[in-house]
């Protein structure tokens, strides 16, 4: 007995001398998301809604940046992170990687989810088929709203791109493409509806110079994904707490207004089905 009060005295007191590890070794929920914007504008974003989810699961939480897509499915696959917002597509993929990745909770807005095709205000284009011969863009190469169901709509629309642009380039970021359409450097673009809507509003494209040529049928789209193994109670804190953020509430509705919604709402794995079969139908994914 005095020989196991002996060894709890002693490891109390390295950590008393030693605050910084004791805090270094508190749980920690590891989140990150896909870079669809520059890394410190998803770090602004997340901001607040960092802040509540540490009161709401009593962990620090802990922002990742990722470089890039396959970064953030390597990180959940690995366990190095517990928890990434998502698009769609990159959710698919991370499910398959993984086989129990968990799509937790999504905007109201990504369950009817629209790509908007832009051009230059003074493009004589009217269609979709005007664009044919044209130089186009995409976002990054494996985002569902910038690349992967405008790709699928344009095959739809009986449009290869390969084969009837002039040139496809990627430009690896939504505000990137919006950019390159409203200075011309591309006749035309495709980008996610959100990012748009936010460009406009925070004035940073200019109206005058830029305007949609077509919005697309809607699909679902973005969702924060947990790990399948990540622990029960920590994952129904999770869901709750984004349930409960209310728009009324000055202190949710800056949370709310960071993520570009009005509220969240549960979403699951037969959501994506329809991304699925249009990643293997654009050969975006092996069937």
């Amino acid at each position: 007995m005095m020989a196991k009060l002996g060894v709890c005295l002693a490891v109390c007191l390295v950590l008393l001398a030693n605050p910084a590890r004791a805090a270094d070794e508190a749980p920690v929920l590891r989140v990150s998301m896909v870079p669809e914007e520059p890394p410190a504008e998803l770090q602004r974003k997340l901001a607040p809604l960092m802040a509540y989810l540490e009161k709401a699961t009593g962990r620090k939480v802990q922002f990742i940046p990722a470089t890039t897509y396959q970064a953030t499915i390597d990180g959940l696959a690995n366990k190095q992170l517990d928890m990434v917002w998502y698009g769609g597509l990159t959710f698919v993929e991370a499910r398959r990687r993984t086989g129990n990745a968990i799509p937790l909770i999504q905007r109201v807005e990504d369950a009817t989810f629209h790509s908007k095709f832009v051009v230059p205000a003074n493009s004589p284009a009217k269609t979709l088929m005007d664009l044919k011969g044209t130089q186009f863009a995409f976002g990054p190469a494996t985002s569902t709203s910038g690349h992967l169901m405008p790709r699928y709509f344009l095959m739809q629309a009986g449009i290869d791109p390969e084969r009837d642009f002039k040139k496809v380039i990627y430009s690896g970021a939504h505000d990137v493409t919006a950019r390159w359409v409203e200075t011309g450097k591309v006749d035309a673009g495709v980008l996610n509806e959100l990012v748009f809507q936010r460009l406009l509003n925070e004035k940073k494209i200019d109206p005058a110079k830029i305007r949609v040529l077509w919005t697309s049928p809607a699909y679902f789209n973005y969702n924060w994904t947990v790990r399948g193994d990540l622990e029960p109670e920590l994952v129904e804190k999770i869901r709750a707490a984004f349930l409960a953020l209310d728009a009324s509430k000055p202190e949710h509705k800056v949370i709310l207004d960071s993520q570009q919604t009005k509220k969240f709402i549960e979403t699951k794995v037969e959501n994506y089905q329809s991304i699925e079969a249009a990643a293997k139908a654009t050969k975006l994914i092996a069937d």
